[in-house]
């Protein structure tokens, strides 16, 4: 796992777009134009990894889907990235008798079956283009990567692997198989890609143990505020521009501060944008020399496509506009955050649910927090009560339930998450609390005051600085159980299964006796951010130990709540 599992699916699918043969390192040819043809699932895979200027750098010249509407072009290569579902193998050998390409380099996202495959070779006799088919490769890449150490396994269909999908209580054991087989598959497929065989620890009697026995992304939309100007009586009111911003690994900033507190966000931007402001006459005068209007990308390419032609003095231009283009979107990422916080006070919600959780003295009263119509939306009150209901060692009487329960629909709050919570609580062993959660009270660092100096861009005032204590969320502290080789009620009934031992040999006893330096965190029925960001910040401080995080479906607060709500309506 020395290099990140974003590197090595990076290097693959360069490999594939290169014909299946490893690209010549600083090669100065041109090189072979060619069409990318992909489903919705290859899209999905590459489109977080291979910018479309990687991509034609590659001599990809168009990608286009395979579904869509497509003239011949039958002087240039296609290659093809797409599921081998009946739809697609359909598709395929309609272009093999349309005779749209030159040739076909066929490229499977999961391994492809006999049959499926005898369909395309049959399709390509019927068109006299059996020489024309160049290639057929199995990729083994049915999972997108995130980040150089998180993944998840799908975007397209993710409802088939959801957690509502998982724990519907008239599910049948030939549903259950199917989400187990398609789980197995993807993480087979990691595996493959990252060249591991791991030892699988796994919980007993859940889904995780049914994998283990088997065995929208990275962009952001915003909609850019309209300011405060009123429209006249009468008039419809201004509609608001979506922006779509992606966070790539090239983004030094995104890299550095992706899981850093809001505040400390806040201020390296506003000190970003300051330091540029002090080159902003010095961008001016080079852009005036060289004739240059406006930031738009194609003179900032064809810059960088002349910089060897150019001045010493003008070939800093580019790099300057590029820093003034990642501020720009940082600022406003930054700021729709902030206006979310304070529409919905979730800086108040945060501290909160930490006393919730940590067990510390509430300032406020729940039914209060739930009442105050100024504080937070619908989901965020049904978050609070949720963490409240879950983390209590003793259900609260029928009587202040039905209280919270009145208040809580007062609130304009759907109580079928409840409902089903309910349900899980009383059947489940984490019916008492989770005491190991930490006893820490929020401490307040005052980053937020350092922001707050005159021409800021983030108005703080009226938020509440605060930045927490490292806890481990239970996640993390089942990974440091099971990596360290600790014993822990938690984890000593977790399975162990060992490829290099004989099958039906599996016990709860591990047979490696030394704690693991590396190890993947694979969650079944959805994780989230907040889980991955715990695990990175408590592996920064295990030198030499390495891991990887990955789910089955990413998701945030109000997309689990909908599910829950699904769940509870049964």
């Amino acid at each position: 796992m020395a290099a990140g599992i974003r590197e090595k699916q990076t290097v693959a699918l360069k490999r594939m777009l290169n014909f299946n043969v490893p690209p010549v390192k600083n090669s100065t040819g041109e090189p072979v134009w060619k069409v990318l043809i992909y489903d919705r699932f290859g899209q999905d895979i590459i489109s977080p990894l291979l910018s479309v200027k990687e991509l034609r750098d590659m001599g990809i010249t168009l990608h286009l889907l395979l579904h869509s509407d497509r003239d011949a072009i039958p002087d240039v290569p296609a290659v093809y990235f797409v599921m081998p579902t009946e739809e697609n193998i359909d598709r395929m050998c309609q272009d093999l008798r349309n005779q749209l390409y030159e040739s076909y380099y066929l490229n499977f996202i999961s391994a492809i079956s006999r049959s499926k495959l005898e369909d395309i070779a049959n399709a390509a006799i019927g068109a006299n283009a059996v020489t024309q088919v160049a290639k057929v490769f199995d990729q083994y890449l049915n999972f997108i990567t995130l980040e150089d150490d998180m993944f998840v396994l799908c975007n397209q269909n993710k409802e088939l692997v959801s957690y509502r999908a998982i724990n519907r209580p008239d599910i049948t054991d030939t549903e259950m198989e199917t989400i187990m087989d398609t789980i197995v598959d993807s993480l087979f497929c990691f595996f493959v890609t990252l060249g591991a065989i791991p030892i699988i620890r796994c919980s007993r009697g859940t889904a995780a143990e049914m994998v283990a026995v088997d065995f929208h992304l990275n962009r952001v939309n915003l909609e850019e505020s309209t300011g405060t100007e009123s429209s006249p009586a009468g008039a419809r009111p201004k509609k608001k521009n979506k922006k779509s911003y992606d966070l790539t690994a090239s983004d030094k900033f995104w890299q550095k501060h992706k899981g850093s507190p809001f505040p400390e966000v806040a201020e390296s931007v506003q000190q970003e944008l300051e330091s540029y402001r002090a080159q902003e006459d010095e961008v001016k005068r080079l852009k005036s020399i060289m004739g240059i209007e406006g930031e738009d990308e194609g003179a900032i390419s064809m810059l960088s496509d002349n910089t060897a032609k150019l001045t010493s003095a003008v070939s800093s231009l580019p790099e300057l506009l590029e820093k003034k283009r990642l501020i720009d979107l940082h600022t406003n990422v930054a700021t729709a955050v902030l206006e979310h916080i304070k529409s919905r006070k979730l800086d108040v919600y945060f501290e909160y649910e930490e006393k919730i959780m940590s067990k510390s003295t509430l300032d406020k009263s729940l039914l209060d927090m739930i009442s105050d119509p100024d504080a937070g939306t619908p989901e965020d009150k049904m978050r609070l009560f949720l963490i409240y209901y879950i983390s209590s060692a003793q259900a609260p009487s029928e009587i202040d339930l039905e209280q919270y329960k009145k208040a809580l629909m007062d609130a304009g709050c759907n109580l079928a998450p409840l409902s089903y919570i309910k349900q899980w609580k009383a059947f489940t062993k984490m019916a008492s609390a989770p005491t190991s959660y930490g006893n820490t009270t929020p401490k307040p660092l005052g980053l937020f005051s350092r922001v707050m100096n005159t021409g800021s861009q983030f108005v703080m005032e009226g938020v509440k600085n605060l930045v927490l204590k490292q806890q481990n969320l239970p996640v993390t502290r089942i990974l440091d159980n099971l990596m360290e080789m600790k014993s822990n009620p938690e984890t000593d009934d977790y399975r162990y299964f060992d490829p290099k031992m004989l099958r039906g040999s599996d016990s709860s006893v591990p047979r490696n006796k030394n704690p693991f330096q590396e190890a993947i965190v694979f969650v079944v029925g959805g994780g989230n951010y907040i889980e991955y960001q715990n695990l990175v910040d408590y592996i920064k401080g295990k030198q030499g130990k390495h891991v990887l995080y990955g789910c089955s479906e990413l998701f945030n607060a109000t997309q689990f709540i909908k599910q829950l709500s699904q769940l509870g309506q049964k």
